[in-house]
């Protein structure tokens, strides 16, 4: 019972569907290191989410603040 609910990890090639248990040993090393590299890039565009977003606040920082000290300056 419990086997039936476990999913199988397969891989797909083609339209042929494989058991990654059936692979070779190259071919389980080069399937770890795709997986790897997903998510690897996921992790990835998400920290460059995260970077994009606060560059843009102090973008904006800088900005104000440069636009408040020419204010200033042309108030003298």
């Amino acid at each position: 019972m419990i086997d039936q609910l476990a999913e199988e990890n397969v891989v797909f090639l083609g339209d042929e569907k494989i058991r990654v248990e059936d692979l070779s040993k190259e071919q389980k090393y080069f399937h770890s290191q795709i997986l790897d590299l997903r998510n690897k890039r996921g992790r990835l565009t998400f920290e460059i989410d995260q970077v994009s977003a606060a560059l843009k606040i102090f973008e904006n920082s800088f900005l104000s603040a440069s636009k408040k000290k020419a204010e200033e300056v042309l108030g003298e």
